[in-house]
């Protein structure tokens, strides 16, 4: 079942509020992160004004903070679209995991406990539903979070957070370059990893990351597509 975050309900443009402007900002990066919104597609700041019933001004800010996130992309004259990464971008990110993830593993194998197994046992038991039931945008979530978590555990927020931040570069590198129909992450994947990090297998399991993300690096191929406008009512659902 997709656990997205509910769009928050249009109060007008007087209602606009850290709280309310957090909550759109998850909604437009989920939207991102899931393929529901497209790498390319233009983000009007009227259109969002109107659909999420919140100021220009306030959507300005979003968008600010997201093109930090380097989820979006700002151009004078043109203003802001879903961030189209390169393919050296996606080479370079894939690197970065590649460095940063294996090399957490170590510290997760020593600091793991059955707590921390179990949430990722929750993640990639929902990712697997998610695939069953063909919502691939719940699916894409749910390994972005279950690597995430996996991070977190070694213990350092500040590279938990750089994780973060490279697995929702990760989506929109497949969302431009993945082959139809693959998502990526192998679900088989993410439990031989819990398994060799439950037994302290440190550096078997910074092997076996790497393999991991070699192979969802080796889907990846060059497609150009065109660029659309997105519906944002029907994305929103408002």
């Amino acid at each position: 079942m997709n656990q997205r975050q509910e769009v928050p309900s249009r109060r007008g443009k007087n209602g606009d509020g850290a709280e309310r402007h957090e909550a759109i900002h998850r909604a437009i990066s989920d939207a991102i992160i899931e393929h529901r919104l497209k790498p390319g597609a233009r983000l009007r700041e009227d259109a969002l004004a109107e659909v999420f019933g919140v100021s220009r001004t306030g959507i300005r800010k979003i968008l600010q903070r997201l093109a930090l996130e380097q989820l979006v992309t700002l151009t004078p004259r043109r203003g802001a679209s879903v961030t189209r990464p390169t393919a050296e971008e996606a080479r370079e990110v894939f690197d970065a995991r590649q460095m940063v993830e294996c090399g957490l593993m170590p510290e997760v194998a020593r600091r793991i406990d059955a707590q921390g197994a179990q949430s990722l046992r929750e993640l990639s038991a929902r990712e697997q539903q998610a695939l069953r039931e063909d919502d691939h945008s719940a699916a894409i979530r749910h390994s972005a979070d279950f690597h995430t978590r996996l991070a977190r555990l070694a213990g350092n927020a500040t590279l938990a957070d750089f994780v973060e931040r490279l697995c929702f570069r990760s989506s929109l590198i497949l969302a431009v370059y993945g082959m139809p129909g693959h998502l990526g992450c192998e679900t088989h994947d993410h439990d031989a990893l819990i398994a060799l990090l439950e037994k302290g297998r440190g550096n078997e399991a910074a092997v076996r990351m790497g393999e991991h993300l070699r192979a969802v690096e080796a889907t990846l191929a060059i497609v150009e597509e065109e660029q659309e406008t997105p519906d944002l009512h029907r994305i929103f659902h408002v």
